[in-house]
């Protein structure tokens, strides 16, 4: 027999992580987008504490609809009661997205930005106030809350304003602060890396398809030792050349395949791959 209080219970929804924060995402686009819905899975945030914006209203009138968020048009509208502004417009419309909303901004409001290459201070001079800029380099595999991400502070950000934004990120995945310095460098590696790996597991399985294994398993047993690896250097803790040695037995298999990897130029191609990535970054933040 199912009484009222059974059924009470049944409709009892969790309550959000962060209940008091008023969030609008300007450019729900891919990034915008995968960590929008990590927050609503993540249960951070509920969809009523959510206005999320878009260039063009019929994908609006989609994404509002597939998400169960507002989604909108209007920049200005989704700001002015916002508590945190996550800023994923492509970085040359970041200038005139700030002159924007501008007269909706107050010191009070955080600005978290995601938009490759662009400068807290390059935001701080476009709002023209004294507001917490934090710049953020999220990867991909936040959508499946395997990102990484790294984060920087602006000029007049407080201690738990980048709270605030860690734990956003942390829902997606790991987070590291850095010096802005930095951060085309974690462009180069953590951003972009993800494409680096994929091509690394496609080249897996399909040596695996040449030693004779059929096509599918070949890529989950690619896919699954790329995964693990990368599992085992973050839970032990242990340098990656000690995992390495430990597979590594003498005069056994690993070690001619190790040789053929150092003969191929593998280690220094994927240096060069962040290095030329990072300084691409470099290039889009002098414009």
């Amino acid at each position: 027999m199912i009484t009222m209080a059974d059924s009470a219970v049944d409709t009892v929804t969790v309550p959000a992580q962060m209940p008091g924060v008023s969030v609008a995402v300007l450019g729900a686009g891919k990034m915008g987008g995968i960590l929008l819905q990590a927050f609503l899975k993540q249960n951070l945030f509920a969809p009523e504490q959510i206005h999320a914006t878009v260039a063009h209203a019929e994908r609006a009138m989609a994404l509002s609809t597939q998400w169960g968020v507002d989604v909108g048009t209007d920049n200005v509208g989704a700001v002015r009661n916002a508590d945190l502004v996550l800023v994923g417009v492509k970085p040359f419309q970041v200038p005139e997205l700030i002159e924007q909303i501008r007269p909706v901004l107050t010191p009070s409001k955080t600005i978290v930005s995601f938009a490759a290459s662009v400068k807290t201070r390059t935001i701080e001079d476009a709002a023209g106030m004294e507001i917490a800029v934090i710049r953020a380099m999220p990867n991909t595999p936040s959508a499946l809350g395997a990102g990484a991400a790294g984060l920087c502070r602006g000029r007049f950000v407080k201690p738990e304003q980048m709270e605030l934004a860690e734990r956003i990120f942390e829902t997606v995945g790991r987070t590291v602060v850095v010096d802005e310095k930095h951060m085309d460098a974690v462009t180069g590696l953590s951003a972009s890396g993800p494409a680096y790996i994929y091509i690394i597991i496609e080249a897996l399985a399909e040596a695996g398809v040449k030693v004779g294994l059929p096509r599918d398993t070949a890529t989950q047993l690619a896919a699954q030792t790329v995964f693990g690896a990368g599992k085992m250097v973050l839970e032990t803790g242990y340098h990656p050349a000690l995992l390495k040695d430990a597979v590594t037995t003498p005069a056994g298999c690993t070690i001619d395949g190790i040789l053929e990897l150092e003969e191929g130029g593998l280690r220094v191609t994927l240096i060069k791959a962040v290095m030329r990535a990072t300084q691409r970054a470099k290039e889009l933040a002098a414009g």
